[in-house]
């Protein structure tokens, strides 16, 4: 593969330098540019045509937000956000993504990090995936704002089921698919969601804040102890795995800052596997779009132990195919299905 080719845009030279210079330690990387600030940066996309962009938020003149949204509209192509983990700069974060960003990396220690070494290999390795992601990327904004919005299908099956549990585990990508499929739930759904998505911690606040605006059910963060309830999705709080526990007849979620599973925390395989413990349940279990195959050891748990549906999204329309082609390839999966068809077999399915 030809080398990817970086331009990075940030207002502070000495973050342009270290940047530059992680990045530049992967044999696969070129850095051909840096920008000050966004204006400065779109000039240079144009003038240089790089397959992904580093993007800091917080800058004078033009700001990350509205940069992303020309570059997006102008010179579509991968662009990976670096954010202060700060509650405006989780907003702004979220908000990116639903703009069309590919990912996020957060600065460790604020605007100016020192320690931006801490997350070298996760910038690394965000960038040769959008590489590979580029044209799926390039399609992102556009297919937020046209997927067809179908009308819940609000016909039962007259076959017997057992109580269902919706289950969904996602990484790169996720966001801005989360934003497509879970405001298509209607607010009498007879069933609790679960998701997982790979974030840090102060991150999966602002997510579930956007999505519970953006839907019909409820949307929130999971809470240690809290009884679970039908037409609530539950997200994981970034850097706590997440656990589903029954205690007489109830449902409990359960969160712990145990090690991390494969590198994750949250991880998929985790709420899977607690998932896999109830026996009375029925549990539709997906993985989204994600880099690595988390999810897939979990998945298969669930289908040894318990009546569970496994669901993977379709390489179309995943932006990184890793995890659901790893369940895919594991034969735990039932369906494979387009982004937006996923919500509506859900519906079916319980």
């Amino acid at each position: 593969m030809s080398r990817v080719k970086v331009l990075v845009i940030d207002d502070s030279a000495f973050m342009r330098k270290l940047i530059s210079d992680l990045l530049l330690e992967s044999p696969s990387i070129d850095v051909i540019g840096t920008a000050k600030n966004g204006k400065e940066g779109i000039e240079k996309i144009a003038e240089l045509d790089p397959d992904v962009v580093t993007l800091d938020i917080e800058m004078p003149v033009l700001n990350g937000l509205d940069t992303l949204q020309i570059i997006m509209d102008k010179f579509p192509r991968p662009v990976i956000m670096l954010s202060s983990s700060t509650k405006e700069g989780a907003e702004n974060t979220i908000k990116s993504l639903a703009f069309g960003a590919f990912d996020f990396i957060p600065k460790p220690s604020g605007s100016i990090s020192l320690d931006i070494f801490k997350v070298k290999e996760e910038l690394i390795a965000k960038v040769l995936a959008a590489k590979r992601a580029k044209e799926k990327v390039q399609m992102l904004k556009k297919e937020i704002d046209t997927f067809p919005r179908k009308e819940m299908m609000k016909e039962k099956s007259h076959r017997q089921r057992k109580k269902s549990l919706i289950a969904i585990g996602t990484s790169t990508g996720g966001p801005s698919t989360l934003q497509k499929i879970v405001p298509c739930f209607p607010k009498n759904l007879n069933s609790p969601i679960f998701i997982v998505q790979h974030m840090p911690p102060g991150f999966t606040k602002s997510l579930a804040e956007r999505l519970n605006e953006m839907s019909n059910i409820e949307v929130k963060e999971g809470e240690h102890q809290e009884i679970v309830r039908n037409g609530v999705a539950y997200i994981a709080p970034g850097g706590s795995h997440m656990k589903v526990m029954e205690k007489q007849g109830n449902l409990f979620i359960e969160l712990d800052q145990s090690e991390k599973k494969r590198g994750h925390r949250p991880s998929v395989d985790v709420l899977f596997e607690s998932l896999s413990n109830l026996k009375y349940y029925h549990t539709i279990a997906c993985i989204l779009t994600g880099m690595g195959s988390d999810g897939t050891k979990g998945l298969k748990a669930l289908k040894e132990r318990t009546d569970a549906t496994g669901i993977a999204q379709s390489e179309k329309t995943s932006i990184i195919f890793g995890m659901p082609k790893s369940a895919i390839q594991a034969n735990v999966v039932d369906y494979v299905e387009d982004l937006m068809e996923i919500p509506y077999l859900i519906q079916k399915l319980i």
